[in-house]
């Protein structure tokens, strides 16, 4: 997506949530191959569909993450407390965004088949409506990848243990976006084996 005037004032920053331990792969997920990089590579591709600058919330498998991908993020963040779950990174994520940012987008690390199309239909809603929390849509429900304004950061350091941010856009009224293969995502090897056939199928 072209960059705005706004962009490049960090209007609409990224974060891409790769901190977990990846014990149900049994080795670092991030790291997986995909094309001619891994799956860390792919999600930083998909955040920057979203907007800039995009920054990698790391924790477990970290540093290691960090010389084994191929493309780099802005800036990488280490999640101090990623053990305590999903809401160490988003915390860690979100504090360290600077003054300008309007709000924020979320990106997960596991999620390679959500078609371009929808993140850029997720990046156009948020500039139309900065103070509008948006979310994929599962099944009724919110989920990442989402936006979240910046008047809900409050409610997200508050959060605690392995909780993300879904409680959160749901309450405050989540504008829900349809994206297809946003609820496939890669936590064992036989997920992967299963994703890693349609991504061939795709090519």
């Amino acid at each position: 997506m072209p960059k705005t005037g706004e962009d490049r004032h960090e209007a609409f920053p990224v974060l891409v949530l790769a901190a977990g331990a990846s014990r149900r792969m049994g080795r670092a997920k991030a790291l997986l191959p995909l094309n001619s990089g891994t799956l860390l590579d792919h999600a930083l591709g998909q955040a920057r569909q979203l907007g800039s600058p995009v920054s990698v919330v790391a924790g477990g498998w970290y540093p290691l993450v960090r010389y084994r991908c191929r493309l780099q993020p802005s800036a990488w963040i280490y999640a101090r407390d990623w053990h305590d779950g999903l809401s160490a990174s988003l915390k860690a994520g979100v504090g360290r965004i600077g003054p300008q940012a309007k709000g924020v987008f979320v990106v997960l690390l596991d999620q390679p088949l959500i078609e371009p199309e929808a993140l850029v239909a997720l990046a156009q809603a948020a500039r139309r409506n900065p103070s509008q929390p948006f979310a994929a849509d599962m099944d009724g429900k919110p989920g990442a990848p989402a936006y979240l304004p910046r008047h809900l950061w409050s409610q997200i350091m508050m959060l605690e243990g392995d909780k993300g941010a879904a409680g959160i856009l749901a309450k405050n009224g989540a504008t829900r976006i349809a994206m297809e293969g946003a609820s496939s995502d890669v936590d064992t090897p036989g997920d992967w084996r299963r994703i890693s056939r349609l991504l061939s199928e795709q090519a």
